[in-house]
């Protein structure tokens, strides 16, 4: 029988506020063990939670930037469970109003736009953490993220695909990042994805049993879990077993997934209404502003630049994968006047040095109108593409620009036909040999002379003059 994958992703997702939730504590990442905790956070009795405003407008933008419905009335709740990073002995988050109902995300994957639908996006704060490694016979807990705001955007189960998942995950935090209410960081945990996944037959309405896979902390693992937990699933029911309702943890060292714990139905936590906290009641006005403030969005953005630009789709695609990359790129191709030429240098040159300097585009030490200046000297003739290589590497790292150094290092390209074609004479008398072999239908020869000019020139000929130059001799 063959089966198909119905999978449903929640994503947390950390918010950008400099302040937890309901108290004055910093969310700053990286401070030492319980240094950002205070009676409300770590939940010491009598003390009372006051909600963070700025948590509210973020959740809010979120709906907007991805078609949700924004509920005129949310409420808050106990979320009751016992674990040792949850000091209060429960999580305030929502349960039966949440902020957000409804839109969706769409992506490309294949040339082909798919929609997954969302169901919601509710508020909640974060847990402590455990840790465990380097200490022996005991763990110990940090309560620095307890209380930090976290959005929990949960999916329809629309997703096919251990790729579509990762995809929707990408746009996901794309968004997210545009519109600047979380940094994203999957790595520091301010993006964690737990994915619900079922198998059933292909043609069946009805869900399968579904596990709950968490621990997944890269693009690249959220695709190898869901891989690896379809083909056990597909394993157990074609061997005529049973799927088993649980929680299963990613070990990436081993690639495969790991039984964790029965999973928990909604009942099993006695949510009820938190009683120290009012609803939130949000009105057009306050709809009016916060729409007002977003920026123009992946998806529009991809489409203008495909229309004003005139760059391939796929150009388009990876370059407005951060609202930094698009700046970055619209930038050169406004002073430049060469979109396409500016679409292949930061796809390419940019990119790679980035990578390899293991930096963001932030952090970019060349100037968008530095690199512009490099195509402007290519576009001019002034040097050819080979030689704008060199000149790339020492703009990137010098700080100079491409002017400068080219008349620095004398690379100024040789467009003079006189003088081409005096080196061209050169090197045809000083080969006979080949000469009679391309009259005699070697054409293949012409790299061989053109590589003999351009090294003779140090790379300065015009390319195009030189091909035309040396058709015309041979």
């Amino acid at each position: 029988m063959k089966y198909e994958a119905v999978i449903g992703l929640e994503v947390h997702a950390q918010l950008k506020t400099k302040s937890k939730i309901f108290c004055g504590c910093s969310t700053k990442f990286g401070s030492g063990p319980n240094s950002q905790t205070c009676p409300v956070c770590i939940g010491m009795p009598g003390v009372l939670p006051v909600l963070n405003k700025t948590a509210i407008d973020y959740i809010i933008k979120t709906g907007l930037a991805m078609g949700c419905t924004i509920a005129p009335f949310s409420r808050f709740a106990r979320k009751n469970y016992f674990y040792p990073d949850l000091p209060k002995g429960y999580q305030i988050s929502q349960f039966e109003y949440p902020v957000c109902l409804g839109g969706g995300i769409e992506f490309l994957l294949d040339g082909q736009l798919k929609k997954v639908g969302l169901t919601r996006i509710h508020l909640e704060e974060d847990a402590g953490k455990n840790l465990h490694e380097g200490i022996d016979g005991a763990s110990h807990v940090d309560l620095n993220r307890t209380g930090v705001p976290l959005m929990e955007i949960v999916s329809e189960p629309d997703i096919r695909s251990a790729e579509e998942a990762a995809e929707y995950m990408r746009k996901l935090r794309a968004i997210l990042r545009y519109i600047d209410v979380c940094d994203g960081n999957m790595e520091e945990g301010s993006l964690r994805c737990d994915a619900n996944i079922s198998m059933r037959p292909v043609g069946q309405k009805e869900f399968g049993t579904r596990a709950e896979l968490k621990n997944m902390n890269s693009f690249k693992n959220v695709a190898k879990a869901i891989e690896y937990e379809i083909k056990r699933q597909t394993a157990v029911l074609e061997e005529g077993g049973r799927v088993i309702q649980e929680t299963r943890l990613w070990d990436a060292n081993l690639n495969i997934t790991q039984s964790m714990r029965g999973k928990e139905e909604a009942h099993d936590y006695r949510y009820f209404p938190e009683p120290d906290l009012v609803p939130v009641e949000v009105n057009k006005e306050w709809l009016d502003e916060l729409r007002a403030e977003l920026p123009e969005l992946p998806d529009a953005k991809r489409e203008r630049f495909v229309s004003e630009y005139g760059i391939p789709e796929y150009d388009a695609m990876v370059l407005t994968e951060s609202i930094a990359l698009a700046d970055y790129f619209e930038g050169v191709a406004k002073e430049s006047s060469q979109p396409k030429a500016a679409s292949n240098w930061v796809m390419g040159d940019v990119m790679r040095e980035l990578k390899n300097d293991g930096i963001e585009i932030e952090q970019c030490p060349l100037e968008p109108a530095r690199l512009a200046g490099l195509l402007k000297l290519i576009a001019d003739g002034t040097i050819s593409g080979k030689i704008a290589k060199t000149v790339f590497e020492e703009i990137y790292r010098s700080g100079k620009d491409a002017a400068t150094v080219v008349k620095e290092k004398g690379l100024v390209q040789i467009t003079d036909e006189g003088a081409i074609e005096k080196v061209i004479d050169e090197i045809i008398a000083a080969n006979p040999g080949n000469v009679e072999a391309y009259r005699g239908g070697k054409v293949a020869l012409m790299g061989f002379f053109v590589g003999q000019v351009m090294k003779a020139t140090g790379g300065k000929a015009n390319p195009a003059k030189v091909n035309e130059l040396l058709k015309k001799k041979l």
